[in-house]
């Protein structure tokens, strides 16, 4: 099964992967690159998979809809037009002979859901999760419908998966968030070295994704609001409690502003 990350917008990533015959796309905003995708590379498009109902995530399925060949699978408990065969967390779909497992992570939507290859003995490159505008290389999504619990507890859904698990995250964030990674943690050495490798990939016009979960853990703030040195960034910038969720909070609340 081959990935490819298309890029859409200023820094949109539209996930497809395909097996040389028949491909599945992952939140298309835009139907151009992936019907050029489809017609290069001489695929047929077998499904859609929709993480959450924002613009730049559904924009183009009504285009692609003439080309497509099966479902379009999105969140229950969001407002997509349809058809749309909506999930539930839990629920699992399989779409060309991989199996993905429906995980509810609410907080940058109300209704956002992430897939999962949960159990993936095929493939050997690492489980894929599909994960929107939850979870990003070094950082997260903002907070537009959820609260900040939430979102906490949407990422420790996702960290709590194999540490093999490829992020396929849908923006090229990476190195603006471990720029802000670097001023939670200025001793992470991982930080640096990541930051490094990242620069290089795109001074060559590649994507900086997908991560794993293993790097996430040890360049991540929002998934370290347990280590001391994350703990002390946060109150440093006013928080009052020690909670993961509070930490968590005082450094979505510091993300937001940092430049």
């Amino acid at each position: 099964m081959d990935l490819v990350a298309l890029p859409a917008f200023a820094d949109n990533y539209i996930w497809l992967f395909h097996d040389g015959a028949q491909a599945v796309v992952v939140d298309p905003g835009d139907a151009a690159p992936v019907l050029d995708a489809l017609d290069r590379l001489h695929l047929r498009l077998a499904a859609i998979l929709v993480t959450h109902h924002h613009a730049d995530h559904v924009g183009g399925i009504p285009a692609l809809r003439p080309r497509l060949q099966g479902p379009v699978y999105g969140p229950a408990r969001e407002d997509i037009e349809g058809p749309l065969q909506r999930l539930h967390d839990g629920e699992q779909i399989e779409v060309l002979g991989l199996h993905f497992t429906v995980i509810d992570v609410p907080g940058h939507t109300a209704g956002h859901i992430a897939y999962a290859q949960v159990a993936a003995p095929q493939a050997p490159d690492g489980p894929l999760l599909f994960c929107g505008d939850t979870l990003f290389s070094a950082g997260c999504g903002r907070i537009f419908e959820g609260t900040a619990a939430q979102m906490h507890a949407s990422l420790g859904r996702l960290s709590a998966l194999s540490g093999q698990t490829r992020v396929c995250s849908a923006h090229e964030y990476t190195l603006a968030n471990l720029a802000f990674a670097a001023a939670v943690e200025p001793a992470n050495d991982a930080v640096h070295a990541h930051a490094q490798h990242c620069r290089a990939l795109r001074e060559q016009g590649q994507p900086t994704l997908p991560s794993t979960l293993a790097l996430e853990l040890r360049i991540n703030p929002f998934l370290r609001c347990s280590e001391p040195d994350v703990i002390a960034a946060a109150r440093a910038q006013g928080t009052a409690g020690r909670t993961p969720v509070d930490v968590f909070a005082a450094l979505r609340e510091w993300k937001n502003r940092f430049r």
